[in-house]
């Protein structure tokens, strides 16, 4: 499997990135792999021949096309490694998600003051203020949009209510119980 694409399965945009990474590595690896081969091969055979009339042209082409393939390989590389990170990232979050010894996607009781209505998970959340409520409205917005995944949010002045389902799926994943969690310790203060 291309590296980015277990990334754009677990919604993460950062996917199309390490995909063209990768593609773009295996574009160079394979064009100038194949001309620094053809090079090679002809220009090899004419220095040890001392048919070559320039041989300092002759090298500094295989060297050109050497570069353009460590380059390739170089990108290759660098979007494996980025994949993988990502991969532990998303991992990790499951492996928090599932900590709790409940199965996310079948009850809400390990996760104490959420109710479950058919395919959506809510909660209410309660504050001093409305300055109180819209800070933590912002604070769980920016986590949201780093995990591409985004609560439906129902302000009234001190109480927010937090409506989590994901709708690409049509109903509970996993992703929903890891935003709850990380909402109640907004919550919390943490």
């Amino acid at each position: 499997m291309a590296p980015g694409l277990g990334s754009l399965a677990a919604g993460k945009k950062v996917g199309y990135v390490q995909l063209a990474l990768y593609l773009t590595g295996f574009a160079l690896t394979m064009i100038f792999g194949l001309q620094f081969f053809t090079w090679s091969m002809k220009n090899w055979t004419e220095l040890h021949n001392d048919d070559d009339p320039n041989p300092v042209e002759s090298l500094r082409k295989i060297w050109a096309a050497a570069q353009w393939v460590v380059v390739g390989i170089g990108c290759f590389a660098v979007s494996w490694v980025w994949a993988m990170q990502t991969s532990r990232s998303i991992l990790k979050e499951t492996r928090t998600v599932n900590s709790t010894g409940t199965p996310p996607v079948l009850a809400v009781e390990g996760y104490p003051g959420w109710q479950k209505n058919g395919a959506v998970i809510t909660r209410t959340y309660v504050f001093p203020d409305f300055p109180a409520a819209l800070r933590f409205v912002n604070a769980v917005a920016e986590h949201a949009e780093q995990v591409q995944h985004h609560p439906d949010i129902d302000i009234r002045w001190n109480k927010v209510t937090l409506a989590l389902t994901t709708h690409d799926a049509g109903g509970l994943t996993d992703k929903d119980y890891a935003l709850a969690l990380v909402c109640d310790r907004l919550y919390a203060g943490g």
